[in-house]
């Protein structure tokens, strides 16, 4: 208990005295990318996905996303796949695929998801990396992992945020979601780390 007191005492020196203002606009959505909306899934590194391109046997069929987020397509080379939905990746691939055919007709399936994962370090029961499957608030993490230790500050839980430059960092009190529910929990993205101090 006392290694994972000192790991957390460590983490919470990096991290500094709390979010920059650029950081704090970024989390309430004011800069950068805005969230996906709910249910709209986002593929990442390590999906399986299926694509068929009408009329092209060719250019269609099952291809993985590589860990830089990229798949690889004959005529387009490589193609961002990472961080799109399967019809804003339908879309990029009708944009570029009409330099080369009138009006192509592009379908995208996932068909394996095997990317989002979310990360909980620090006073917990049980640390490490979760499938995130569906929609996962940092409460929902916190039962999944066995809840807080009796070292826990129930005050100072941090979530690491890399949608931006840099990582945000947004501030949760456990206490405070307890009380208001909904209003005070933070649902969480792939890639995210919970920290709790």
């Amino acid at each position: 208990m006392t290694g994972m007191r000192s790991v957390a005492l460590c983490l919470a020196f990096l991290l500094g005295p709390g979010p920059s203002p650029a950081a704090q606009e970024r989390d309430t959505g004011k800069d950068g990318p805005p969230a996906a909306p709910s249910g709209a899934y986002r593929i990442g590194p390590e999906d399986v996905l299926t694509i068929a391109i009408w009329k092209n046997e060719a250019l269609s069929g099952e291809m993985p996303v590589r860990p830089d987020g990229m798949i690889s397509l004959p005529l387009l080379n490589d193609v961002q796949a990472e961080g799109l939905t399967p019809m804003e990746l339908r879309d990029a691939l009708m944009r570029r695929l009409s330099e080369y055919m009138p009006t192509p007709e592009v379908s995208v399936i996932v068909k394996e998801v095997r990317s989002p994962k979310i990360s909980i370090l620090g006073e917990v029961a049980h640390p490490g990396r979760y499938d995130l499957k569906g929609r996962i608030t940092v409460l929902d993490l916190l039962a999944l992992a066995g809840g807080l230790t009796e070292f826990a500050s129930r005050s100072r839980i941090v979530i690491l945020r890399g949608d931006g430059p840099g990582p945000a960092r947004i501030r949760f009190n456990y206490s405070k979601a307890m009380q208001d529910g909904a209003r005070e929990n933070v649902e969480l993205r792939p890639g995210d780390i919970v920290l709790v101090l």
